[in-house]
């Protein structure tokens, strides 16, 4: 857990078309926008961020990475660690940004269909690579969510884990962007599972739900709709995970 020394509460920058937006269970046609992407993470790192989680949503849907321009003006703007999520399908595609300087890619379907391509960046630049298990149903999904990928999440963190994966990003489709709340069992079992940080993701909507991720083991939790929407403040929740 050393790249998660203590609990992080990190900004969901989420790009499409350009634009910053949230989606309901992370289905296209159901975008909030919030603005241009630099303006919304020097906002975040204005209001005491310690990272930021990128995702380019039109390269998680389409398979490649349509927002690179508007990403990297983001990583060039900001000097917290970030990671970056969204169409990323090669180690060649993974080693170049890191090398740019970004801290951590996020893999979801790439991991899925070749899950060496894990251990090859890894042994590269260990524990940069942090896996995305998004979860229907208790069943990992893919390609933006749409396929099932016949594997529950608990046996795909143990499997990447063995791989080297530096952290495991955990998103409840079944609750994400929806403001009603977490479910604290799939994180609970996904950190008794493995020995890699679990990063929580989907349905946070109040501050009980941040100190309830924190108390079902995971390292950090990221938060889009809430903070947006400003259910609570970025300090706010950082208070109530400090206290």
């Amino acid at each position: 857990m050393t790249a998660f020394p203590e609990f992080r509460v990190i900004p969901a920058v989420d790009v499409q078309d350009g634009e910053v937006v949230q989606l309901v269970q992370g289905e296209r046609g159901t975008e909030k926008r919030y603005g241009e992407p630099v303006e919304a993470a020097r906002r975040w790192i204005d209001a005491g961020a310690t990272m930021l989680h990128l995702v380019d949503l039109d390269g998680a849907f389409d398979g490649e990475r349509a927002n690179a321009n508007a990403i990297d003006s983001v990583l060039e703007a900001v000097d917290v660690p970030t990671q970056l999520g969204g169409g990323i399908r090669t180690v060649e595609d993974a080693t170049g940004l890191l090398e740019r300087g970004l801290d951590r890619v996020i893999l979801g379907t790439a991991a899925v269909e070749n899950p060496e391509i894990v251990a090859e960046i890894s042994a590269e630049h260990p524990d940069s690579v942090v896996v995305s298990l998004d979860a229907k149903d208790g069943e990992v999904v893919v390609e933006g969510w749409t396929e099932g990928a016949g594997i529950s999440p608990v046996e795909a963190a143990e499997r990447y884990e063995e791989l080297g994966a530096g952290a495991i990003l955990f998103t409840n489709v079944d609750v994400e962007g929806r403001l009603e709340g977490v479910a604290t069992e799939p994180v609970r079992d996904l950190v008794d599972a493995t020995d890699v940080p679990v990063i929580a993701s989907g349905g946070v909507a109040t501050l009980e739900d941040v100190r309830a991720l924190e108390d079902a083991g995971a390292a950090a939790v990221v938060v889009g709709s809430a903070l947006y929407e400003g259910e609570f403040t970025l300090s706010e929740a950082q208070r109530a995970v400090s206290d």
